[in-house]
C-alpha cells in the first residue's frame, strides 16, 4: 500500500524544510533574470566597445589622409615662395638669401607652421643635406651643425617617398609622416630642400573630445538599454516565477492554484501547459483518494465477513450442518480478494516493465464466443439480446493470447455490468483490411458514460459508477490495464458513448506477424504512470 501514498502526504515529507527564497533574493543568486540582464549589459558594452575602436580607427585614417594632403600641400608651397623669393632677389645661395632675408622668411613659415597642427616641424637645407632653418608652431631658428641622414637629398631629388627622417640633433624626434619638395636657384640649379614633418596620428585634444564623446554617448544607450532589458526581461521572467510559486505550492499538496497566461508567445504557451499539468495532478490526487477509498472498502468488507464467519464456526454458534454452507461463502470472498491483489500486482508489474507477452496466433472469434458462453447466466439474469456478428467464422490474429482475452473479458463483463434490463449486447469483429487489421467492439444498452468522463476511462482508479449502485466490486483498474495492454502490441482502444442510452467500446488487432518467427515477446516499457 506505500506505493499508492497520496500525493500530498507525500510531498509534505519532502518539503518540511523548505524555505522559498523571495524575488529580491533570487536577483542576488543567479538568477534567470539575474543572468539575463548581465547577457545584455555585456553585450551591448562590448558592441560600444568594438565600435568605439572601429570608429577610432576609421577618424585616425582619415585624419592621416587629411594630414598627409596638407603636409604634402606644404612643402610644396613653402618650396615655391622660396624660389620665387630666390628668382626675384637672384639668389643661388638658400644659406644667403636666409641670411638676407630672415626675417620675412621666419614670418611667412611660422605662419604656415601655425596654420598646421600642433606636431608640424619644418626644415630646410641646403643641396648637401646641412639644416640651415628649423620652424615650428613655436619659433623659427637657424640650426647649427645639423644635417639630415646622408643620401636623403638625392631621394628627394628622384621623387622617392621618404618615411621619416630619423632624429635630427636636439631639434625633433621622429616623425612618421613626411612630405618634401626640392628648391631651385635663381640660376635653376638645386640649392636646397624643404621637409615638412608631421605625426601620423590624431592630435590628442581631438582624441580626447573623440573618446569623451563616445564614453557619454555609450553611457547614455547602456542606461537606455537596461531600462528597456529591464522591462522585457521582466515580463519574460514575471510568469516563470509565478510557475515556480505554483510548483512549491503543488509540493506541498495545493493543487487548486493556477498560473495567469498573458499573450500568445512561448511563455504563454508554457504557462498553458502548467495549468494543464496541474489539472491533471488535481485528477490524479482525486482518482488516487477514490481508489485508497475503493481498496480499503474492498478489502475490509471480505476480511470482515472470512472474520465473522470463522469465528462463528469455531465458537459454534453455526450448526455443523451449516458450515459447508459458510464456508462455500468464506471461499468466494477469499478468491475475491485474490483477485484483487493479483489484480494490484499486475498494475506493479506493467508500470515496473516487466510484463511480457507471448506472440502468436490464434482465432479472435472463437475467444470472443467463449467468453460470451462464460457469461451465460448473468445475460439470462438480465434477459440481454446478444448479438454476435463476425465477417469470418475464423479469424487468425497474431497477440498475447490470454492478455486479449483478459481484454475481452473486462470489456464485455463491464458492458453486461452497466447494461439495462432487457437490453442490446453486441459483439463485432471486422477486418481493416486496407490496414491489414481486425477490430474487435462491444456495445451494449445501458447507462453509458458522461461526456466529461470519457478522456479519464482509461485511467487508473476511474470507476464510472461513483456511487457504487451497480458496480460494487470493481476498483478502476480493469480499463487502465487494457489500455497498458494494448499500447504494448502497439494497437489502439477506444470508447464511444452516449450518456443514459449506450456505450461502445473497441480495440484492433493486427492480421500478420510481427516477424519470421511464429512465436516472440513483447515487454511493456517502464513508465512512471
Amino acid at each position: 500500500m506505500k506505493k499508492h501514498r497520496s500525493l500530498r502526504s507525500a510531498a509534505s515529507e519532502e518539503t518540511v524544510h523548505f524555505e522559498m527564497p523571495s524575488d529580491h533574493q533570487r536577483i542576488f543568486r543567479g538568477s534567470v533574470f539575474a543572468k539575463y540582464i548581465s547577457a545584455f549589459v555585456l553585450i551591448i558594452f562590448a558592441s560600444f566597445l568594438i565600435l568605439s575602436f572601429i570608429i577610432t580607427g576609421a577618424i585616425q585614417r582619415y585624419f592621416r589622409v587629411s594630414k598627409s594632403s596638407y603636409v604634402s600641400a606644404a612643402a610644396a608651397e613653402t618650396a615655391l615662395y622660396l624660389e620665387e623669393n630666390l628668382k626675384h632677389l637672384n639668389f643661388s645661395d638658400l644659406e644667403a638669401y636666409l641670411e638676407e632675408e630672415m626675417t620675412a622668411a621666419s614670418a611667412v613659415l611660422s605662419v604656415m607652421c601655425k596654420a598646421a597642427d600642433e606636431d608640424v616641424m619644418l626644415l630646410l637645407t641646403d643641396a648637401t643635406g646641412k639644416v640651415v632653418l628649423y620652424a615650428d608652431r613655436d619659433a623659427v631658428a637657424r640650426a647649427e651643425n645639423v644635417s639630415i641622414p646622408e643620401g636623403m637629398i638625392r631621394d628627394v631629388v628622384n621623387g622617392l617617398e621618404i618615411s621619416h627622417i630619423g632624429n635630427i640633433g636636439d631639434l625633433s624626434g621622429e616623425k612618421q609622416l613626411v612630405k618634401t619638395a626640392v628648391v631651385k636657384g635663381a640660376d635653376g640649379k638645386l640649392c636646397g630642400a624643404v621637409f615638412v614633418c608631421a605625426g601620423s596620428g590624431i592630435s590628442e585634444p581631438i582624441l580626447s573630445a573623440i573618446l569623451h564623446a563616445l564614453i557619454l554617448a555609450g553611457v547614455a544607450v547602456l542606461l537606455a538599454a537596461f531600462c528597456v532589458v529591464y522591462f522585457i526581461t521582466e515580463r519574460i521572467i514575471g510568469p516563470l516565477r509565478a510557475m515556480s510559486r505554483a510548483a512549491h505550492r503543488f509540493a506541498s499538496g495545493d493543487f487548486d492554484v493556477s498560473v495567469p497566461v498573458k499573450g500568445q508567445d512561448e511563455v504563454a504557451e508554457l504557462a498553458i501547459a502548467f495549468n494543464q499539468m496541474a489539472e491533471s495532478l488535481k485528477n490524479l490526487e482525486k482518482m488516487r483518494s477514490t481508489f485508497m477509498a475503493n481498496v480499503s472498502h474492498d478489502l475490509r468488507t471480505p476480511m470482515m465477513t472470512i472474520s465473522g464467519f470463522i469465528d462463528n464456526i469455531l465458537s459454534g454458534a453455526i450448526p455443523k450442518e451449516k458450515e459447508a454452507h459458510y464456508l462455500e461463502i468464506v471461499l468466494g470472498e477469499v478468491k475475491r480478494l485474490s483477485r484483487l491483489v493479483s489484480l494490484i500486482l499486475d498494475i506493479s508489474r506493467i508500470q515496473a516493465g516487466d510484463r511480457k507477452f507471448v506472440m502468436e496466433p490464434f482465432d479472435i472469434c472463437e475467444t470472443a464466443r467463449l467468453i460470451l458462453i462464460s457469461f451465460e447466466n448473468r445475460i439470462d439474469e438480465k434477459r440481454l439480446e446478444v448479438s454476435f456478428d463476425a465477417d469470418s467464422d475464423n479469424m487468425i490474429v497474431y497477440a498475447d493470447r490470454d492478455a486479449i482475452h483478459q481484454i475481452l473479458y473486462n470489456i464485455c463483463d463491464n458492458a453486461i455490468k452497466f447494461s439495462k434490463a432487457g437490453g442490446r449486447l453486441d459483439v463485432s469483429i471486422r477486418v481493416q483490411r486496407e490496414k491489414k487489421k481486425v477490430q474487435v467492439t462491444v456495445y451494449n444498452e445501458g447507462q453509458g458514460i458522461p461526456a466529461e468522463d470519457i478522456p479519464y476511462v482509461f485511467d487508473q482508479f476511474y470507476k464510472a459508477d461513483k456511487s457504487r449502485g451497480l458496480d460494487k466490486s470493481g476498483v478502476g483498474l480493469g480499463m487502465f490495464i487494457s489500455k497498458a495492454i494494448v499500447d504494448a502490441h502497439r494497437e489502439s482502444i477506444f470508447v464511444h458513448s452516449e450518456y443514459g442510452k449506450n456505450c461502445e467500446f473497441g480495440f484492433t488487432l493486427s492480421m500478420k506477424p510481427p516477424h519470421e518467427d511464429k512465436k516472440h515477446t513483447l515487454k511493456t516499457e517502464n513508465t512512471e504512470f
